[in-house]
């Protein structure tokens, strides 16, 4: 069974909007967090975000049954930052189990003992393949093109 999202917030989560990210950093991990967050505040460009990943992650699988397993915002949030990293699944596994602001982003609080297992991460995050990530890339693009027009009237 997969979710989008988890709708209920647990005790210390801070909602994905709401996070801080370090404007100061010069590492490239807040760059990215702040365009994952950017995805995340466009409700239109949130819900086409998601219809494409529900399309494209194991399409012939039925996501009402089975065992919860990663959300379709972890799936995304993870395999965005692998692939803008080029890092591979051993650092994924201790940036996603450590790093604090990367933990808020994948809707987990301070008080949150959630961790996620190498294989859980290997087996879902290659899901989200770069030709996955191409057509995601178009919508962003094509939003960003209307964010464009919408300030040059």
């Amino acid at each position: 069974m997969r979710v989008v999202q988890n709708t209920q917030m647990h005790i210390g989560e801070v909602d994905v909007s709401q996070v801080v990210i370090d404007p100061k950093s010069r590492d490239d991990i807040p760059q990215i967090l702040k365009g994952l967050q950017h995805l995340y505040r466009d409700p239109s460009l949130r819900a086409k975000l998601f219809e494409l990943l529900e399309s494209e992650l194991a399409p012939k699988i039925d996501k009402r049954i089975g065992r919860p397993g990663m959300t379709l915002w972890s799936i995304f949030v993870c395999g965005v930052i692998r692939l803008d990293l080029n890092t591979d699944y051993d650092r994924l596994h201790e940036l996603v189990n450590q790093h604090i602001t990367i933990r808020q982003m994948l809707g987990h609080g301070l008080f949150d003992p959630t961790s996620y297992h190498y294989q859980t991460l290997k087996d879902n995050v290659s899901l989200f393949a770069p030709e996955l990530l191409d057509k995601i890339n178009q919508i962003v693009v094509s939003t960003g093109h209307e964010l464009v027009k919408k300030k040059g009237r």
